[in-house]
């Protein structure tokens, strides 16, 4: 496919609703007006998932429906509503969102509350992960493993899980962001207390509503995660085209403020998501000529579970040329040419050496 006859689908604009009190808030309350979705997909989730809580209470505390369907209908809801609502936070972290300091601290803990989000997400993302670019001292750094390998990625997640607090909290003390230390430390340690409280008061309902999402949502993240990074280009030194791969024309984009655009969001972070798809186009012959991997009409997610099914060929046929004349073999020989572990990034051993 050459670059020029690329045609997006994903959202170039950010969605409008006329003139009301809430609007005219929004004018006021918000740093850029192309957030009102955010305002407004945070309203929603307040009141539904509030709603969906104390129902949830009612049904299993009184055993009025078997907890199974309780948990089905739960889960279906929770998981169709949870992404857009991480990639929500994940744009107001990266951008000045509302101009209230209350509400703009209270907002992601809301969130979090609401569908188990690690409430460290935003130290754990700013402070550490876009400061180190998935390096070795990126403690969600995939480097180390083998990529293609779904017992790779369950240690790579197991590690998350249950290491990434005292790790985070030891890394942002370690390179004096002792307030972001403090704030994941703290917060999380409470959203931990939630949910022993909710299992203690009733655990049917604190396994539905409070445990199931914290480990659900962490899987979720981690798995995008891999799959964002799982092809190293250690031929180039070390930035988002070479550690980072895109994901356009999805229905993911849509629904979660084109995500997918990853090469580019990790090399200017705080792009606005709706200007990601023409930053894309603009780019697509740097793209081109520097080997960045992009898959056409599959997320992240999909990515990962390809790759630990080994399912190379439908990798293949997903995968953008931006002009390069490749056959199917070697797209295939490419990919896998990258999912080995890293043990060292080749500039950072030639800067060690060096030194």
């Amino acid at each position: 496919m050459s670059p020029r006859e690329l045609t997006l689908t994903d959202p170039t604009s950010a969605p409008t609703f006329g003139e009301g009190p809430l609007s005219r808030w929004c004018r006021t309350a918000l740093y850029d007006t192309r957030d009102e979705v955010f305002v407004r997909l945070t309203l929603r989730m307040v009141v539904l998932m509030s709603l969906a809580h104390a129902t949830l209470f009612v049904i299993v505390h009184r055993s009025l429906v078997p907890t199974w369907l309780a948990l089905g209908c739960y889960a279906a809801m929770w998981g169709w509503f949870a992404p857009p609502v991480i990639l929500m936070l994940h744009n107001t972290m990266h951008r000045p969102f509302l101009r209230s300091r209350f509400l703009g601290r209270v907002h992601p803990y809301a969130m979090s509350f609401l569908f188990g989000i690690p409430t460290g997400y935003q130290e754990h993302h700013l402070g550490m992960h876009h400061v180190e670019d998935n390096m070795p001292s990126d403690l969600s750094s995939t480097m180390r493993f083998k990529r293609d390998s779904f017992l790779h990625f369950l240690v790579y997640f197991a590690r998350f899980f249950f290491l990434a607090l005292p790790e985070l909290t030891r890394y942002l003390v370690r390179n004096r962001r002792k307030t972001m230390a403090r704030r994941a430390l703290v917060s999380d340690l409470c959203h931990q207390s939630i949910v022993l409280t909710a299992l203690w008061i009733d655990w049917r309902f604190g396994l539905i509503a409070f445990l199931l999402p914290m480990v659900t949502c962490r899987f979720m993240m981690m798995a995008g995660n891999w799959g964002q990074h799982a092809f190293l280009n250690t031929a180039r030194d070390n930035d988002g085209v070479s550690n980072a791969i895109s994901c356009i024309n999805v229905g993911y984009n849509r629904r979660c403020f084109n995500d997918g655009y990853h090469v580019g969001h990790h090399l200017r972070a705080n792009r606005h998501w709706t200007e990601l798809p023409a930053d894309f186009m603009a780019s697509r012959e740097m793209y081109a000529r520097d080997g960045a991997l992009v898959f056409e009409g599959i997320d992240f997610f999909m990515v990962s579970v390809l790759l630990w099914t080994r399912q190379y060929r439908m990798l293949a046929r997903r995968f953008v040329r931006l002009g390069r004349d490749m056959t199917d073999d070697e797209v295939v020989a490419l990919l896998r040419s990258r999912v080995h572990p890293v043990p060292v990034w080749p500039e950072h051993a030639r800067a060690a050496e060096a030194a």
